[in-house]
């Protein structure tokens, strides 16, 4: 059986129900359409006994693999959140219960990382039961140079990180690869890429007995991953536990090394309200189950593009990132010093009691 959609193409070969995500142009990025279709097969599949485990890879303009997803459609999010399109609520309520299902899908669900992973990339990978990487994977959640912050499950996954690595990932926004993927908890295992094709077109020709069969076979082909390019993770520890973002900088900015110097730089090109949204969220997150991390970003990701009508950092950040291009996001507060305790704490009050919150059916 094959279903072939524009930018999702999903089929099952064997007992294995294999996906390859379609937009190369895009890098992949995930449009509204492409997340139904996802959810569409997904929930297909999950009932579906003749289907034993998920496959999941993105493709590039030269065929498969190359580039797996990088992030949400963020020319579509300043399009819709600058005329209010309704449909800009329906794409973050229905890509977060698509995480939520991958987290919960209760079948093995292989992701092929090639490429990048970045944002919505990661959404819809992290939940997998095997996150395999690549030579090529290029990984991070770069939402606070967009005025955004790490969502799709994101304070619940970069949370769950050794140590402070997750504040440190979604503050920055910085990019790591394989081997750092895996010693940081947000992949299982490193395939070089030219072995992808193989391993890929092979699971639709082996008799598997269950679905633990089909991840145990996937897992027999991994390879050691080699050692990890970040140097840094003492200091990363040390930094990133402080209070608040203006005491982390602070301290980056009077450390004397070159590292400290380029990550305190990085931070004040970053959303200086943002930063501080995400360091509350990271630290909310680490108490809290997969579905409260994702109703709680579903408030936020509302009050990024309403809060403060004509002041929405999220259509500041695109239209300089994306739009203008001319790379120069005005920011307000437009210091990090200069964010009162009060704007955060907006960000986390609910738009919706509790009976009618769009993601009240998430357990």
């Amino acid at each position: 059986m094959t279903e072939m959609t524009t930018e999702v193409v999903a089929e099952v070969r064997g007992r294995v129900g294999c996906i390859t995500l379609n937009r190369p142009k895009a890098l992949n990025a995930l449009s509204l359409a492409m997340v139904r279709d996802l959810m569409a097969v997904l929930l297909d599949w999950q009932r579906d006994d003749k289907v034993l485990a998920v496959a999941i890879r993105g493709s590039n303009k030269e065929g498969p693999f190359g580039a797996f997803c990088a992030g949400g459609d963020i020319r579509f999010l300043h399009a819709a959140g600058t005329v209010g399109d309704p449909q800009i609520e329906d794409f973050f309520t229905e890509e977060y219960a698509l995480n939520h299902l991958i987290h919960n899908f209760g079948k093995p669900y292989i992701a092929f990382m090639d490429g990048i992973v970045m944002g919505g990339g990661m959404g819809i990978s992290q939940g997998g039961t095997l996150r395999i990487v690549t030579e090529r994977t290029k990984m991070a959640m770069p939402e606070t140079a967009i005025g955004l912050f790490p969502d799709v499950g994101g304070g619940y996954f970069l949370s769950r990180c050794p140590g402070r690595v997750g504040e440190w990932l979604a503050l920055t926004g910085d990019t790591i690869g394989a081997a750092d993927a895996i010693a940081f908890k947000l992949a299982d295992g490193f395939l070089p890429a030219e072995q992808q094709a193989a391993v890929w077109d092979a699971l639709g020709a082996q008799n598997f007995a269950d679905g633990p069969a089909v991840q145990q076979w996937v897992s027999s082909k991994l390879v050691a991953a080699g050692a990890c390019h970040i140097s840094a993770r003492a200091q990363i520890d040390q930094y990133f536990a402080l209070d608040n973002v203006p005491a982390i900088v602070a301290a980056l900015e009077g450390a004397d090394d070159a590292w400290a110097r380029a990550t305190a730089a990085t931070l004040r090109r970053r959303s200086p309200l943002m930063l501080h949204v995400v360091l509350e969220q990271i630290r909310r997150a680490r108490a809290m189950g997969l579905a409260d991390d994702l109703r709680m970003e579903r408030d936020m990701v509302r009050h990024c593009f309403y809060l403060r009508p004509g002041q929405s950092e999220t259509l500041e950040g695109i239209r300089a990132l994306a739009v203008d291009k001319d790379q120069n996001p005005r920011w307000s507060p437009a210091r990090i010093e200069d964010v009162s305790p009060a704007l955060v704490r907006a960000f986390f009050k609910s738009p919706w009691p509790v009976h009618a919150h769009p993601l009240v059916g998430l357990r």
